[in-house]
């Protein structure tokens, strides 16, 4: 079995005494694996062998160079040739060059050097682009479901499935969810396992865009379209050709630019500021909003036009409040990922912390969380931390329920935990606050203990 860095070569020269010198340069470097043959018929006959780089004589018996050169780009284009002619045709040359070959060397005193010299520049090549490949494949593991978003509660399990859904087809989609819930993970985590993911992931953000300048960042502008306007600029719609385009914020557009975002996503198509001429692009949307747009569309905010068009498969992310033991499964996830960040020794929860993470709300979700862990991750003394290192800062101490329909009981869970935590946990003091048994308070927290 040839080795993993191994590249293949065919050396297809009819003059045996030419042949079995350029089999012997290319066999210079112990990497290659070089099959020699004697008509352009043979080396077509066993493209199947997919070698990387040919050296092609442009004069065989049976074809001419052109001929094999243009079998051999039509089974696959990515072979480099490297044609070997005992004339010296400029014409010719640039004619090869254009078909598709690589190289074209004359056959003189400076071919072995010259010949030598293009493997290695093809050999440069090819690693670049295994190199890429590579990254490509991390970039897609990296952002696969499973190690992009932690989670196995019932309300995450629902969100993977219309993800995996939404990666087999380009329908438009939209997220809402509220802040710090992750919505761009899950936006490049759907690009990354669609067959868009050799394309860019192009994000644009909203809220964080001046309105004078939301218009020339989107749709590109032309050199000289206004003052300042130096170069031609393209725009994000026109960058994410061939990939997604993902909005963020999408509620905080301008009610002004609505109709023209409209009209591009329709026609496919977009006209940067002070050009006269439509460029067609193609790529996924995905958009997102921690707003109700339907409610913004009621107010006179938002186009029901567009409401409707981007709509395509909504996705509503939980807050993290409302999944469970996640909780934990992100917070050791963050934790194992600062300490080996910082190169600090293993630290691990107590079982006092990880109670009092399941009594907090977190208004601000998992962005809060990775916050609060990697504090008390320094806070920690001997690679624990404990209950005391747990610093909860967030200037929403209390989420607002009645936007959440819940059952009494929930909202009774709510309500003691929040009080829990207000008095560090000390459980006579808030069944004495709320006038309740502290037997219940008890049982609400050793239903919610953390499995090990």
């Amino acid at each position: 079995m040839a080795k993993s860095n191994t590249v293949r070569i065919f050396v297809v020269e009819d003059d045996p005494m030419y042949r079995k010198m350029v089999t012997y340069i290319t066999e210079l470097n112990p990497d290659h694996e070089v099959y020699a043959f004697s008509t352009g018929q043979e080396c077509i006959e066993n493209l199947h062998l997919n070698p990387k780089i040919i050296s092609l004589d442009y004069t065989l018996p049976d074809l001419t160079g052109s001929e094999v050169l243009s079998k051999i780009k039509s089974f696959n284009k990515k072979t480099k040739v490297i044609i070997l002619s005992g004339q010296q045709d400029i014409a010719t040359a640039v004619k090869l060059l254009k078909e598709g070959a690589y190289d074209y060397i004359t056959k003189d005193g400076e071919t072995k050097e010259r010949l030598m010299n293009s493997l290695q520049h093809i050999k440069q090549h090819i690693d670049l682009e295994n190199e890429v490949e590579d990254l490509r494949e991390q970039l897609t593991s990296k952002h696969s479901f499973s190690s992009s978003i932690i989670g196995q509660s019932q309300p995450m399990q629902k969100i993977f499935s219309l993800m995996e859904k939404a990666a087999r087809t380009n329908i438009t989609i939209s997220i809402t969810g509220e802040t710090g819930t992750g919505k761009e993970v899950v936006a490049k985590a759907i690009h990354y396992n669609s067959d868009r993911k050799k394309g860019a992931f192009v994000a644009v953000n909203m809220s964080a865009i001046p309105k004078d300048l939301i218009e020339s960042e989107l749709f590109g502008y032309e050199k000289g379209a206004f003052t300042g306007a130096n170069t031609r600029k393209l725009g994000q719609f026109e960058l994410a050709n061939k990939g997604t385009l993902f909005l963020d914020e999408i509620a905080e557009m301008d009610i002004s630019l609505q109709a023209k975002v409209l009209r591009a996503i329709q026609e496919r198509e977009v006209q940067r500021v002070g050009g006269d001429k439509p460029i067609k692009f193609d790529a996924r949307i995905i958009v997102a909003t921690h707003q109700n747009l339907g409610e913004a569309v009621n107010q006179g905010h938002f186009r029901e036009d567009l409401y409707y068009r981007l709509l395509g498969l909504p996705l509503q992310l939980p807050p993290l409040r409302e999944r469970g033991n996640d909780i934990i499964l992100l917070a050791k996830f963050f934790l194992k990922d600062f300490y080996k960040q910082n190169k600090l020794p293993k630290i691990e929860l107590s079982k006092k912390a990880k109670e009092r993470l399941l009594t907090y709300t977190f208004p601000g979700n998992v962005r809060e969380l990775k916050a609060i862990i990697e504090l008390s991750a320094v806070l920690s003394n001997e690679g624990i931390i404990e209950e005391e290192d747990l610093k909860f800062n967030s200037p929403r101490k209390v989420a607002n329920f009645l936007t959440n329909e819940m059952t009494l009981k929930d909202y009774t869970s709510k309500i003691i935990f929040h009080f829990l935590e207000k008095y560090d946990n000390n459980v006579l003091l808030v069944a004495d606050k709320l006038d309740i048994g502290k037997s219940t308070i008890y049982r609400l927290l050793k239903e919610q203990e953390p499995q090990n």
